[in-house]
């Protein structure tokens, strides 16, 4: 089974860019989207149903902003939408699709520009540590695919001591990170297969940033322990361009 997590960053401008026709090619069974920027009605569906795709969508109330999407080729049991927290669902942040033996959830987590934006990315973050944690407790099998806006160790970023007080490498993001690991015991599935550097996910539009490879890894597959022994491969697919971000994929066993 082949799961694909990618932050679009605008679903319309990736359509525009062979999108479906890539999604074709990589042949995925499930793809997880974030950052759609789009109402449901903006979104060619058919397009992706004519591929073998029956997709689900949670857009933010705010036009053009956030939004999360699952598309697979098998239809779930049930989709839900939202974590049932107001002001993180008025913006499109979580989705979750049930299928037989797991679920798959596709979650954006706030960016921080400000201190503000940071307080509330840090009260989603732990919001949703605990959301995680309730739900293993009926759903033991998780796959969660998203961009986490998170770099976790020293690893997942160009240059970890000049960046050391940017947004997505703070401590407490870091320490955040850490801590879900650990209680919802889940296992960061491309440190599982690699453990060397220089491997991202997200460059940055300015000074040729993707082309030096200055990058940050955020997008991540976390999967529950339980599903560890299925894991085949996990890698990050560093050659599509129809984003900011590149895809990642996930592999796993029957």
């Amino acid at each position: 089974m082949k799961i694909i997590s990618y932050n679009v960053n605008g679903i319309r401008a990736a359509f525009t860019k062979n999108f479906v026709g890539w999604l074709q090619q990589a042949d995925p069974d499930i793809v997880c989207i974030q950052e759609s920027k789009a109402g449901n009605d903006q979104i060619d569906i058919e397009a992706l149903e004519k591929v073998g795709y029956k997709s689900y969508w949670h857009c933010a109330q705010k036009k053009g902003y956030s939004g999360v999407g699952i598309a697979s080729k098998q239809e779930p049991i049930h989709v839900e939408y939202g974590c049932g927290i107001e002001h993180y669902d008025s913006e499109g942040r979580i989705m979750r699709a049930d299928f037989e033996d797991f679920s798959v959830i596709s979650v954006y987590v706030p960016s921080a520009s400000n201190i503000e934006r940071l307080d509330f990315k840090m009260e989603f973050c732990y919001d949703f540590l605990a959301y995680i944690k309730n739900l293993k407790k009926t759903i033991p099998n998780l796959i969660i695919c998203g961009d986490f806006n998170i770099c976790h160790k020293p690893i997942d970023i160009h240059n970890p001591e000049g960046l050391k007080n940017a947004s997505g490498f703070l401590p407490i993001e870091r320490e955040w990170m850490s801590k879900f690991i650990e209680e919802c015991e889940m296992t960061d599935s491309f440190r599982y297969f690699n453990d060397q550097p220089h491997y991202y996910t997200w460059w940055s539009y300015r000074q040729n940033s993707r082309e030096r490879n200055k990058g940050w890894r955020l997008d991540y597959h976390f999967v529950s322990k339980t599903l560890e022994p299925k894991l085949s491969r996990s890698v990050i697919l560093k050659e599509v361009f129809h984003s900011d971000h590149c895809p990642i994929l996930l592999e796993l066993t029957p």
